[in-house]
């Protein structure tokens, strides 16, 4: 039996200047007023609002969240694990990713192509809690062929998505 199509996205305007200097705002400090959003970026409320919202509507802005840095939290040991399948049939990955999601202190997956099939990027208290969280919660699902752990010394943010500021 064929599965569902998969929904459809909402259609995609392109972003004009103004939408991008709202992100960029936003991207600074998600905790913005729509008031000072406004005028950071120098138009009404009422517009601000309706920008905004369009943004979200149209699936731009997925979300906003606060950053935590794992080490306020007593995971100061951060590691990326990459994960090699053994099978790589739909209900397996399906089935896989259900497994990913449980994982704790998971701070990223990323299902990849290439040698590996994902990374997981993981935050926890101690080098004995690293080896129990694959061993536990990894290396246990059938599917999975090998795994390889990297400690991450420094966690260094990229330039983003947005063009630079002038």
């Amino acid at each position: 039996m064929p599965s569902a199509p998969a929904p459809k996205k909402p259609r995609r305007s392109p972003l004009d200047a103004t939408d991008l200097r709202i992100l960029a705002e936003l991207e600074e400090n998600g905790r913005l007023t729509n008031a000072s959003l406004a005028a950071r970026v120098g138009i009404a409320e009422s517009t601000c609002v309706q920008r905004v919202r369009a943004l979200r509507d149209n699936g731009v802005i997925t979300r906003f969240r606060a950053e935590i840095d794992p080490a306020a939290l007593g995971l100061g040991i951060q590691a990326v694990i990459k994960v090699r399948l053994g099978s790589h049939s739909r209900d397996v990955v399906h089935s896989f990713h259900a497994t990913l999601q449980q994982i704790p202190h998971a701070l990223t997956i990323f299902h990849v192509a290439g040698e590996d099939d994902y990374l997981v990027h993981v935050a926890v208290e101690s080098a004995e809690a690293l080896r129990d969280l694959v061993l536990e919660h990894i290396t246990v699902h059938p599917a999975v062929r090998h795994t390889e752990t990297q400690l991450v010394f420094e966690v260094v943010p990229g330039a983003g998505v947005l063009p630079p500021r002038a």
